[in-house]
């Protein structure tokens, strides 16, 4: 029956149950064999893995060279765009020019969005041509805060209550410009679950907490909102590029992939569930300063 089991790729029933096994020759022979199959199930999985990682450094070249092109089609028209902006706020900043206070503002928030396009630019060429990030002890919540102010310039944010309770003195050694962007991926994803939901409170809170692990001090920052929560067949493969049932599928589907990356290159994890109460919750640990 075993036998005819290993034949039928049938695990749960290949292996002779020790209480069947005797203490006879015949019973080291039946031994011998769990042994065997048991290695070479090991075998099959281990090369089952390495195909998959295979599989991801293909994908992962490939979107490499396309991000490099990307990054340089870019490039261009956002100088451009950039100067634009920069002639524009010399303008407006004559004292006889007659302008409305708000337009400036306006002005500084544009501003700052094509700066974030020239970073997301260059970390497109980065992806192609990796080099190591400069770590220093950064504040984590400015970095909420500045990641908010830039996923709120779509007009759904002005519906939602955003609260950031990150502690003032959490710190991590990591790049600013990076953890931006992760938080801003975290929070976009947020914005898009609480809208999708229909709620009239959508409500979207990030908070901190200090933990211990292995010895080390831990900030463990969570994103959760008030949405519909994760599937649970999304949940597995949530960090999976291109996942299109995934939180981040209505844009690129490389978000929450991306996000993983960089805290995974800041020594850091990030995991993702439901709140009991319903909506999504997702945790980013660091490595504190």
């Amino acid at each position: 029956e075993a036998d005819a089991a290993t034949r039928e790729g049938d695990r749960k029933r290949e292996l002779i149950a020790p209480e069947d096994i005797m203490g006879d020759e015949i019973g080291q022979i039946m031994k011998s064999r769990n042994a065997t199959v048991d290695e070479l199930r090991r075998h099959e999985d281990d090369r089952a893995v390495a195909l998959r990682k295979l599989e991801e450094q293909d994908r992962l070249v490939s979107l490499g060279m396309l991000s490099a092109s990307v990054a340089h089609e870019m490039n261009t028209p956002l100088a451009v765009l950039h100067g634009s902006i920069e002639k524009l706020e010399e303008t407006l900043a004559d004292p006889q020019g007659a302008h409305s206070p708000q337009t400036l503002v306006r002005l500084a928030r544009m501003k700052r969005v094509t700066e974030r396009l020239r970073l997301i630019s260059a970390s497109l060429l980065d992806f192609a041509r990796p080099k190591k990030d400069v770590f220093a002890p950064t504040r984590l919540r400015p970095v909420v805060e500045e990641a908010w102010n830039l996923v709120a310039i779509d007009e759904k944010a002005a519906s939602i209550q955003f609260v950031n309770e990150v502690a003032e003195d959490a710190q991590v050694m990591g790049n600013a410009d990076r953890l931006v962007q992760v938080f801003v991926n975290l929070l976009r994803n947020a914005l898009i679950a609480v809208e999708s939901a229909g709620t009239d409170a959508g409500r979207i809170e990030v908070r901190s907490r200090r933990i211990e692990r292995n010895r080390e001090a831990i900030e463990a920052v969570t994103v959760e909102d008030n949405g519909r929560g994760i599937p649970a067949d999304v949940l597995p493969d949530i960090f999976d590029a291109f996942v299109s049932t995934r939180l981040d599928a209505k844009g690129t589907g490389l978000g929450l992939t991306v996000a993983e990356g960089i805290v995974t290159q800041h020594g850091g994890t990030i995991s993702a569930g439901n709140r009991a109460e319903g909506g999504a919750r997702l945790e980013v640990c660091l490595p504190g300063a």
